[in-house]
């Protein structure tokens, strides 16, 4: 068999080029490529294998196998040697295949007579498209310089399948990028939404994956490599006084820019025959390949830089920048891996949707987006390799569920919904003035979560009594460095100028878990949830907390102010706060200033420690607010952020709901004001049970207190809690199923 050399293998991808240039069918084109690869490799069978579902392959074309065997012969993930390349991404290589683990004979093939088999994965950027096979009757082993020409092919095979090279009859050989297809998420922020994607950062498509002068694009590639190392000194430049994270990304990004062995791969692509930007590309798929199969934290984030790197590197080869003129739908869903809040900001109150690969429920992006009101679905894994730009998209949050290119059928179903939802918001308008009276004549406050200026006009259009929760971290995530106290000063003010009188809970700075701002510097925690956070950050760094406290102060001009401590976890932690309040009113005074003439200070109850505290603290305290999502994340040991447990333990399991209960009770035997924010306070029936167990605050996104109110005003709370006891009395884990019922039936 003849040495498959350098000079071979661009051979070799000239006559897969001129064999895609000829005008074929699909089918045509996969049988003419297995012959060429076959003749060239000098090996008695090529054959292609491509998914025809994300668990199911399908032989498409072969060279050397049984003919009647191609679209009769599948295999499952991980089936079979096959199986086994597609499923680990891997390449198997072997001189004697029936003998490796997991071998799977198909005797419908004819492959008995053959002993070598080299498989090579075909995919791009991380998604799987298929496998390549060569397999000869000799038995031994494929040279490396044969492996890497056949990875060389099989990457320029994944190009061309993205760009429907292959397109012909069965669901191997389905058009890309035209099915309906459905991803199955996590719900970041509740709502419906639909209309056209917008790609955050739009595809680079590489047309040209084979280059007739590698010489030339050698050049181009050394011209771009230069071009972005330019590129990257200047960040730092720009970044030399913002924050650390930043620096040692974009310091990342220069030792990538200038690695000899990053140049020398993509180098060796290009003098075996890629053009330069699919060697960049082969190199970044690389890159995605290997970040799927490490767990390491650190090491994920340089091959995500790594990534984005070559990002950059494709954009200056192809001129494909993020302004590709593409304009931006009239109603866009957003479509990116991850976006970080000020990004998110930009675009506003435009977005109809958001959709994320990545995130967290308490990520920024999901805080800017429960402020804006705009539904959010996370972890929707490889959304932004299957959208286009302009794709229609229907995004259910409450689901944590998207429909990209939806069939009449889910189009028709999801605009129902839709439609419903817009009757009830119309129902809801019309009890927007009415106080949330229940039948048995008690009348539950209902308040709205905001973060941000844009959230203030929905205090008077959602028919909320005045702001349970305002989060001032989004001031402090949004921006590269720490506000000054005259900054924070004034949008306080325009808070309270916006709220008309009405009041607003102020928390002070809830930063740390998920939430680390940009320019401090982030702590290595094995579990940041219950780490360094909130009120022990302010604590520990009060300069920070009294710099917040006396914006506050100054904001309010004389006005009534109402402040709360986050993440409280015993007596002394809200004693110190309060000293640090007390020091802030204490300095406003000397200076002149004028102190509001009503001051209230509170704190989150968000750990079931607090619940404990004496009396005295009780007694203390002007007002407690239950911050239901960390205190039953806490409760229940069930991390919100983790899939596998969050929806184990219920709102309205008893034991949760006996513990509100003693928090009632402590807070009525003080005559301490209690209000419950979260979640779960925005759902109807979780909220009337929580009215029921005697809680007289609740405060929500804005768009729940319509349907929260509507509930409100026909149910009798004393028969609700009657409900609620006697399923407890019965030894019922749960109460749901006999409140539902009880409600089903008029209750």
């Amino acid at each position: 068999m003849p040495e498959t050399t350098e000079s071979e293998s661009r051979k070799l991808l000239r006559r897969l080029r001129d064999t895609m240039a000829e005008e074929a069918a699909g089918q045509e084109r996969l049988d003419k490529i297995t012959h060429l690869i076959a003749d060239s490799m000098g090996t008695e069978v090529c054959s292609i294998y491509l998914f025809r579902d994300d668990e199911t392959l399908e032989l498409c074309a072969t060279e050397g196998l049984k003919a009647e065997a191609v679209h009769q012969t599948r295999m499952r993930l991980g089936e079979g040697l096959v199986g086994r390349v597609a499923r680990t991404g891997k390449i198997v290589n072997s001189a004697d295949a029936p003998t490796e683990k997991g071998f799977r004979y198909m005797p419908e093939t004819g492959e008995e007579i053959y002993s070598s088999f080299l498989g090579i994965p075909v995919q791009r950027l991380g998604e799987k498209l298929g496998v390549l096979v060569v397999q000869s009757r000799e038995a031994r082993e494929f040279s490396s310089d044969e492996v890497y020409a056949l990875e060389v092919v099989a990457m320029v095979l994944a190009e061309m399948t993205e760009l429907g090279a292959f397109v012909g009859e069965g669901a191997a050989l389905k058009a890309r990028h035209q099915q309906p297809v459905m991803f199955r998420g996590t719900t970041g922020q509740e709502g419906a939404a639909q209309g056209h994607v917008w790609l955050h950062e739009p595809r680079v498509v590489i047309t040209n994956p084979v280059a007739e002068d590698p010489h030339k694009e050698l050049g181009r590639l050394h011209e771009a490599v230069d071009h972005l190392r330019v590129r990257v000194d200047q960040m730092l430049q720009g970044a030399a006084t913002g924050d650390k994270e930043q620096m040692e990304v974009l310091e990342a990004y220069r030792m990538f820019a200038n690695s000899k062995g990053w140049m020398r791969r993509m180098e060796e692509d290009i003098a075996r025959g890629l053009s330069a930007e699919a060697a960049v590309e082969k190199e970044q798929s690389a890159a995605r390949a290997r970040m799927s199969q490490v767990s390491d934290p650190y090491l994920r984030g340089r091959l995500h830089d790594l990534d984005d790197l070559s990002n950059r590197l494709l954009r200056i080869l192809t001129g494909q920048g993020s302004e590709t003129g593409a304009e931006m739908p009239p109603d866009p869903i957003l479509i990116a891996r991850n976006i970080g809040p000020a990004e998110l900001l930009d675009y506003g109150r435009n977005l109809k949707g958001i959709v994320l690969e990545e995130g967290s429920v308490g990520s920024h992006a999901a805080i800017v987006a429960r402020a804006l009101a705009i539904p959010l679905v996370i972890h929707a894994e490889r959304i932004t390799t299957e959208a286009l730009n302009g794709d229609h998209i229907m995004v259910d949050g409450e689901q944590g569920i998207v429909h990209l290119r939806p069939d009449e059928t889910v189009v028709s179903a999801f605009r129902d919904k839709i439609a419903m939802q817009a009757q009830a918001l119309e129902r809801y308008a019309s009890i927007r003035d009415k106080p949330a009276t229940t039948l048995c004549g008690k009348t539950i406050g209902l308040h709205m979560n905001a973060g941000l200026m844009a959230d203030l006009p929905s205090l008077e259009g959602s028919g909320a009594e005045g702001v349970g929760l305002f989060r001032t971290e989004l001031q402090f995530l949004v921006r590269n460095q720490m506000p000054k106290r005259h900054e924070l000063a004034a949008l306080y003010a325009r808070v309270l100028d916006a709220a008309q009188g009405k009041r607003v809970v102020f928390r002070t700075l809830d930063i740390g878990s998920d939430k680390v701002l940009p320019y401090m510097k982030p702590n290595d925690e094995p579990n940041p949830a219950l780490g360094w956070r909130a009120i022990r950050v302010g604590l520990d760094k009060p300069g920070v907390l009294r710099m917040q406290l006396q914006a506050l102060l100054r904001a309010a001009a004389g006005r009534p102010l109402t402040v709360m401590f986050p993440f409280v976890a015993q007596f002394e932690e809200f004693t110190a706060a309060q000293a640090e309040m007390d020091k802030a009113i204490a300095r406003e005074k000397i200076l002149g200033h004028v102190i509001p003439e009503k001051i209230e200070v509170g704190a989150m109850l968000e750990t079931p420690s607090l619940a404990f505290a004496p009396d005295r603290f009780f007694e203390m305290v002007d007002f407690l607010s239950i911050g239901g999502n960390d205190l039953k994340q806490f409760f229940f040991a069930a991390d919100r952020e983790n899939e596998r447990v969050r929806r184990r333990y219920d709102t309205l399991n008893v034991s949760f709901l006996t513990f509100l209960e003693q928090i009632v009770a402590r807070c009525e035997a003080s005559d301490t004001d209690l209000s419950f924010c979260g979640e779960d306070a925005g759902r109807p029936v979780e909220a009337a049970c929580l009215a029921a167990i005697g809680i007289p605050n609740l405060s929500m996104r804005p768009a729940s207190i319509g349907p929260v109110k509507n509930m409100l005003r026909r149910t009798n709370l004393d028969d609700l809690r009657g409900v609620i006891h006697a399923a407890r009395d019965r030894g019922e884990m749960s109460v749901r199923s006999a409140v539902l019922e009880h409600l089903r039936n008029g209750g």
